[in-house]
């Protein structure tokens, strides 16, 4: 007997989820994946399915309407999403909290800060290419936050999909343990439907947008590829999940619901991924992916939160972990910024308590108390006014004054409390910017600010020397945005110089120094003896960082002569002896010294600092680290060594080669400075028909060879301004 369910019905509520917590019916949920692979599709289904909208508008459709999430106008031109987008819905009695996110490398931070508030996630994996390098990134910011997700094989429809092939890619390559829970019903142009191997049913999308739902028999053509696959997701849970080995080695049957317990349990504690499939474009398999979410991603009770419980005396910090319960204290995290006609508005993340409009809320970090004078629900750019807020919510609010990062707790300074801060990558690509005219220069300034405030990965320097203003971001598209966006919002023509690396100097071994700073020109004089060692400093690949060490036993140097030696050492690592950027991955240690009783000062002791922080830095096997790029090259295959050899020639190393129908991929580890100017070469050998992407990785030494065409490039720079 078929049955149709349409999808006004999936809201319906049974009467069971009004008993429970509040918290209980909520998920938040976060869309991720590799750059076009149908993400914003995917959340425009969500959205029309769960009744959020009413018609189904394309990322780069006819109507020029543009995709519901995609609301920038930069968005819309562009047909890809440049900042993450909140909205809500109802389904199946849950409250669906959405963040849709960019797919693009260049926004990084959108998607770091969104996975840092989630407690799950959905992530695309396109069923021709499979596992791309964004989806390498997005799956290391999912287990950095310990997101469980569910995983949707998309784009059925198209030409030499295969989903087999895609999950083969995510174990190989994002080492998960993944098994199908459904299988396809056609391929490529003729896949229609779905087989459900939990309930080993069949469904079919029908009506003018797959809106109804029709459940019918499994088709006997597939039935025996159903128990098959069926029996592979059993075997792959029974090696984790010791119930269902006993029940699978008894040969006792195992129920839909002791499946899903199964399922559920190991998603959420990150041993378990299920598979879903289907074509978001097509308006197929959505549905059915929303009910994963439903029942296997936790609501926010069931995954835990830490922060840290800071002393009244603001020495000591505890870790703690945030609890669901109403009647504790509010804690919020404020996730994003946005600024709007009617001023900053800030997303926040609820951890513990309630808040209600007209409550104070304490910054933890700007010290400062401040009235909630009016709250929202997000959908895209749209506000829904509400009242009050429960642990688990995501809201907006506005004029609080916070920046991204910042901890938001109930009332005053008695409960005081830290969530955990958001990883925010270095910029690795910088641009000189300039306004056009002198009249625009208080909007370029406000301008400025303005997107540093919204986005961590967004720097401003001012360059001493040449006096140029210097942005700095995670490559040239997040940069070029950034100059539309003040063309645009700010009214501002702006000049941008060239592109330029963002090298970094650093230290291979341990170097001791003793230096003696004297100078005597009548008068007092100047008098400093700073006596110690320089060594490397080992941290994460990816992560900077440099260390003051105060080693000094007993009084050879005053205490406020040690505070001048670590701002001498500080001052000295933002421009490296090399090259003039930035020294990193450090560690100074101060062993001893000599003060003299009338020419010693703070000063003084700064300038012998930095005296002996260049001699010894010299001496110490310095390096230029460079940053190196994951690259991934999609050629027809008779391009193949074409693109060998371009990759070769840019000092390149390959990674992996693999073939996808007619097409030859490459991976590669790149400099990104060998990187301009390869989209011109590219299309150039392929006719337009290839395609790459690339994304910061980690930064290597630059070979001898190439040393001193940076140091010269740097020495012809100074003696040019």
């Amino acid at each position: 007997m078929n049955n149709i369910f349409r999808f006004k019905s999936f809201m319906r509520t049974p009467m069971f989820w009004f008993s429970q917590p509040l918290h209980k019916l909520i998920r938040n949920i976060g869309v991720s994946a590799h750059i076009d692979s149908g993400k914003t599709t995917f959340s425009e289904r969500v959205l029309y399915y769960g009744g959020r909208i009413h018609e189904i508008h394309e990322v780069k459709g006819a109507d020029s309407a543009g995709a519901t999430m995609d609301f920038m106008e930069l968005e819309k031109e562009k047909g890809i999403t440049i900042q993450s987008a909140a909205t809500h819905l109802k389904w199946k009695g849950h409250q669906v909290n959405l963040i849709d996110t960019p797919g693009h490398v260049d926004f990084t931070i959108e998607v770091e800060r969104a996975l840092r508030v989630l407690d799950g996630g959905v992530l695309l994996i396109c069923g021709v290419a499979g596992v791309q390098p964004q989806t390498l990134t997005v799956h290391k910011q999912m287990s950095r936050y310990k997101v469980p997700r569910i995983i949707f094989i998309n784009k059925l429809d198209r030409m030499g999909a295969n989903p087999w092939s895609a999950i083969q890619s995510i174990r190989k390559r994002l080492s998960l343990t993944v098994a199908a829970v459904q299988i396809p019903i056609g391929q490529d142009q003729t896949f229609n439907g779905l087989v459900d191997l939990i309930k080993m049913k069949a469904y079919f999308f029908e009506g003018l947008k797959g809106e109804d739902v029709k459940e019918t028999e499994i088709p006997e053509r597939y039935l025996e590829e159903a128990k098959e696959k069926r029996q592979e997701l059993i075997e792959t849970l029974g090696s984790i999940d010791p119930e269902i080995e006993d029940l699978y080695l008894n040969e006792q049957p195992i129920s839909e619901e002791k499946l899903k317990s199964s399922i559920r349990k190991n998603c959420q504690e990150h041993k378990f991924y299920p598979v879903f499939m289907g074509s978001a474009y097509k308006n197929k398999g959505v549905q059915l992916a929303l009910d994963g979410v439903v029942d296997y991603l936790p609501a926010p009770e069931e995954k835990q939160n830490f922060g840290f419980q800071i002393s009244q005396d603001q020495k000591e910090e505890k870790k703690i972990e945030f609890k669901t319960d109403p009647k504790l204290p509010f804690v919020g995290y404020a996730f994003k910024l946005e600024e709007n006609k009617f001023g900053q508005l800030t997303y926040v993340r609820v951890y513990q308590g309630k808040l209600k409009k007209g409550d104070y809320v304490y910054n933890m970090k700007t010290k400062k108390r401040v009235k909630v004078a009016r709250m929202a629900k997000m959908h895209a750019n749209q506000m829904e006014e509400i009242n009050d807020v429960e642990a688990g919510d995501i809201f907006a609010v506005f004029g609080v004054d916070c920046s991204s990062g910042d901890t938001l707790v109930y009332g005053d300074m008695n409960y005081q409390v830290l969530c955990s801060s958001m990883f925010v990558p270095q910029p690795v690509m910088s641009l000189s910017i300039k306004p056009t005219k002198k009249e625009y220069s208080a909007r370029f300034q406000k301008a400025l600010s303005k997107f540093q405030r919204e986005d961590p990965t967004f720097n401003v320097d001012m360059d001493k020397e040449s006096e140029e203003i210097i942005i700095s971001g995670m490559g040239e598209l997040h940069l070029q945005i950034y100059a539309e966006r003040m063309r645009r919002e700010f009214e501002i023509d702006v000049q941008l110089g060239q592109p330029t690396v963002n090298y970094r100097e650093t230290i291979t071994q341990k170097q001791q120094f003793d230096y003696l700073h004297k100078k005597q020109s009548g008068g007092a004089g100047q008098y400093a003896k700073v006596i110690g060692y320089m060594e490397p400093l080992q941290l994460e690949e990816g992560q900077f960082s440099n260390q003051f060490e105060n080693h000094v036993i007993g009084t050879s140097i005053p205490n406020e002569y040690i505070t001048a030696v670590e701002k001498g050492f500080y001052e000295s690592v933002d421009k490296g002896p090399l090259t003039g950027y930035p020294v990193v991955n450090v560690r100074f240690v101060l062993e001893g010294g000599e003060t003299h009783v009338v020419d010693s000062s703070s000063n003084a002791f700064m300038t012998a600092t930095k005296y002996a922080f260049a001699q010894t830095f010299r001496q110490a096997g310095p390096e230029i680290l460079e940053p190196v790029m994951a690259v991934e090259i999609m050629v027809p295959a008779p391009s193949y060594q074409q693109a060998m050899v371009g990759i070769a020639k840019r000092r390149g190393s390959v990674t992996n080669t693999e073939s996808r129908g007619d097409m030859f991929v490459l991976n590669a580890d790149v400099p990104l400075s060998q990187m301009f100017g390869y989209a011109t070469e590219l299309r150039g050998f392929t006719s337009g028909q290839g395609e790459f992407s690339l994304e910061y990785k980690r930064h290597d030494p630059v070979p001898p060879n190439e040393i001193e065409t940076i140091i010269a490039k740097f020495k012809k720079q100074k003696r040019g301004q």
